[in-house]
């Protein structure tokens, strides 16, 4: 039986918002549902068609819950390669998203990392590859 993972859910309040985000990072949309019966939206961004079996975030807008939802203690982040970090820092700032932590070596090791924060508040870590 051959298996892989698909993706990552998260709920989001500005779907717009939040598409803009992941795109500062180099993905793009690749489908879309709409679910009126359901009353909810469903955007999957990623780098690909996912015919390599690359991971997708699925962005899930529950209509009318635009006061947003809680990240809660449980996740963690997101992880991203990119070629260069702290290039990646300065789209994400000149997009107008947050950086929260600068590009620089993990404590105690050499591997350059970045944090940065899309609009609902989920942490991508960037990870120079």
């Amino acid at each position: 039986m051959s298996t892989n993972y698909l993706h990552t859910m998260v709920r989001v309040k500005h779907l717009d918002a939040s598409i803009a985000f992941y795109k500062l990072l180099g993905m793009r949309e690749l489908r879309r549902s709409e679910v009126p019966a359901g009353k909810y939206t469903l955007v999957f961004v990623g780098f690909d068609d996912n015919a390599h079996g690359q991971a997708e975030i699925e962005l899930t807008y529950n209509w009318g819950e635009d006061d947003g939802y809680e990240v809660g203690t449980g996740f963690g982040h997101f992880a991203v390669g990119v070629p260069d970090v702290a290039a990646a820092c300065e789209q994400v700032r000149t997009g107008g998203g947050k950086v929260t932590r600068e590009a620089g070596p993990v404590k105690h090791g050499t591997t350059v990392i970045a944090f940065v924060e899309d609009p609902d508040g989920y942490k991508v870590e960037l990870i120079q590859r």
